[in-house]
């Protein structure tokens, strides 16, 4: 019996599956090492402290970069937590921990680090960009068993990840995981092959975002080592000053004023997020967008949108590819009731508001890549 061939989409799919699991493994790497930076930063913060009269303001200097990093691996610790009590309640459902993601006996602290950096974390410790609280782990979560979801696995429901998202996952999930529920089943041939197009269009735009966001990681990974190396030797140097500042020669104080500052820097590569794999579109571009057009949308609907974008960004659609994923989204009973909307009003103005609010932040980009013919 010969085997079929794959479609477009299909190997588009397996692509985007497999910059997902390599950019889950550059975030584990990049763990590893800000679990070593951490503990380093730690070893030159007790030798400050150890130290007689710093000046205050140096003091409360070393003293708020520790909060910062302090609530970084609360937060980290959190997402660990999470992700397991979330694989031990999916036991055998599928979803967590399975097929793209981690697996669940690998996932530990160092990969929980990777994960909260690449979200970032502000020094209130909630993450940077639209994902904070419950939905930050959420994303994590989704994040990290992101292959079995777009496989439709049970656990965390698509739609509600779909929401939660719209960033990281956000785009891979929403596109393969949307296919994976049958939106694709019940239109005609010539209909089927356009929101084919559009689909595989949406992987290879996620194949292009991941690979230039494992570059990221990996410049990140870069200056955690090299930074990681300069705090080594600014601990040896500490070492030799003395336990008094007022003891310590001009040049002493100095050199000791320059680690300050190091700490600082090294504190950021912990908690400063991984620019490519931030949302595209957030809830604040939405408010901006309505708040300039007098637009009034629920919050149900906000969501939806939010999350739709993410999944449209960069993907150029005329107005019968619009009406087509409107059709296909409004007949898809399944999609319809994970998201908890209903059929009558899953309106075709959401569609409008998404092209709308994209165009709007964006502008109207020509990229013949990204364009459905």
């Amino acid at each position: 019996m010969m085997k079929k061939n794959k479609t477009r989409l299909q190997i588009a799919q397996e692509q985007a599956e497999s910059a997902i699991k390599k950019t889950n493994e550059k975030i584990e790497e990049l763990g590893t090492h800000t679990s070593r930076l951490y503990d380093i930063l730690n070893v030159l913060q007790n030798f400050f402290e150890e130290i007689k009269n710093i000046p205050n303001e140096k003091r409360l200097e070393y003293e708020k970069l520790k909060e910062i990093r302090l609530n970084w691996k609360q937060q980290a610790e959190k997402i660990e937590s999470d992700y397991k009590n979330a694989a031990v309640k999916n036991v055998g459902k599928g979803a967590v921990g399975v097929g793209v993601g981690v697996a669940v006996a690998a996932f530990g602290p160092t990969a929980a680090m990777g994960v909260a950096t690449t979200f970032g974390v502000a020094s209130t410790g909630t993450a940077i960009s639209a994902l904070s609280g419950a939905a930050a782990t959420n994303a994590a979560l989704a994040w990290l068993g992101g292959g079995a979801i777009a496989a439709g696995g049970g656990g965390m429901v698509v739609g509600k990840a779909l929401l939660a998202l719209a960033g990281p996952v956000g785009w891979a999930i929403g596109g393969v995981a949307l296919i994976g529920s049958g939106i694709l089943l019940w239109s005609g041939k010539k209909s089927k092959e356009k929101l084919e197009d559009i689909f595989t269009l949406i992987s290879k735009r996620d194949v292009k975002s991941y690979e230039l966001a494992i570059v990221e990681l990996n410049e990140r990974i870069n200056r955690i080592i090299d930074e990681s190396q300069k705090l080594n030797y600014s601990i040896e140097r500490t070492v030799t000053f003395g336990l008094d500042y007022n003891s310590m020669t001009e040049a002493q104080q100095y050199e000791l004023g320059s680690y300050v500052n190091l700490m600082n820097s090294s504190t950021q590569l912990l908690v400063n997020p991984i620019i490519g794999l931030q949302p595209k579109y957030n809830k604040g571009d939405l408010q901006r967008f309505t708040a300039h057009n007098n637009k009034s949308i629920d919050n149900k609907q906000e969501a939806l949108i939010v999350a739709l974008s993410n999944l449209l960004y960069k993907i150029n659609l005329d107005e019968k590819d619009k009406k087509l994923l409107w059709m296909s989204f409004k007949s898809n009973k399944k999609f319809l009731s994970s998201i908890e909307i209903s059929k009558s009003d899953f309106k075709f103005s959401i569609i409008e508001t998404v092209s709308d609010a994209l165009n709007y932040k964006y502008g109207l980009e020509s990229d013949d890549n990204n364009s459905v013919e």
